[in-house]
């Protein structure tokens, strides 16, 4: 994962110290958070439950890259428990919530990746392969920071082809370069640092001028949020 932002203020990813309470995004003590911890976190070590949670992430709730809403109550990581879908950011918020709910320091790990999996619907209105801010999750375990990607949930995987991001609380989770057939799948081409909440304003930003035609006018919507990302991908994958 590398390369920075050229001409970006140096940033300073924050110690495990700074990653343990509720902020305005990762709102870790969200009732709805406190319940899904309840319920999935189990009992054990904190690699043990890291991984619980970070499958409980990747597969309870559908990658949804169209329904994408960018204001701060849609992208709070107890959104997406309450509408049961979330793309990469927002579930990267979620598994980071979880962990802080449980006393394991977690933060939210940024980087520009070149999306190989998309649909046709997504290209023509992003007009790119590059997905800015993409979003995953660093959790401190023994002693040291463990990516994780609860992106793409296991049945998406399945009908793109693509190998599934398995997490162990050891290795790092992040995308494959290839996929099962051995086609580029994703390509991580700049590295955006590690925060303790969203820095939603920039990613905004960002979004407003890489992708004009994928917000909607001067909102915080995307303009695809009215189709259906499911249909698409099983039409384009022969399953429709």
């Amino acid at each position: 994962m590398e390369g920075t932002v050229a001409g970006a203020t140096p940033h300073v990813d924050p110690a495990p110290q700074d990653c343990l309470g509720a902020t305005s995004l990762v709102d870790s003590e969200h009732p709805a958070v406190v319940a899904f911890v309840r319920q999935h976190a189990g009992a054990g070590t904190d690699q043990k439950r890291a991984v619980a949670l970070y499958y409980a992430v990747r597969d309870g709730f559908r990658y949804d890259p169209y329904r994408v809403d960018l204001s701060p109550a849609g992208m709070r990581a107890s959104a997406v428990l309450t509408l049961g879908y979330g793309w990469c950011v927002t579930k990267a918020a979620l598994l980071a919530a979880a962990c802080r709910a449980v006393g394991i320091p977690a933060r939210l790990g940024y980087a520009d990746v070149r999306n190989h999996l998309s649909t046709q619907r997504m290209r023509e209105s992003m007009q790119t392969d590059v997905f800015a801010w993409h979003g995953y999750t660093d959790i401190w375990l023994d002693g040291a920071w463990r990516k994780a990607t609860p992106a793409f949930n296991i049945e998406l995987c399945e009908r793109f082809g693509l190998l599934p991001l398995e997490f162990d609380g050891v290795a790092d989770s992040i995308y494959h370069p290839f996929d099962r057939s051995g086609n580029r799948h994703m390509e991580y081409i700049l590295q955006r640092g590690s925060y303790a909440d969203m820095p939603l304003e920039a990613i905004l930003a960002t979004f407003r001028d890489v992708y004009p035609r994928w917000l909607e006018a001067q909102g915080t919507s995307s303009g695809l949020a009215a189709q259906s990302f499911q249909a698409d991908v099983a039409r384009e994958t022969g399953a429709a």
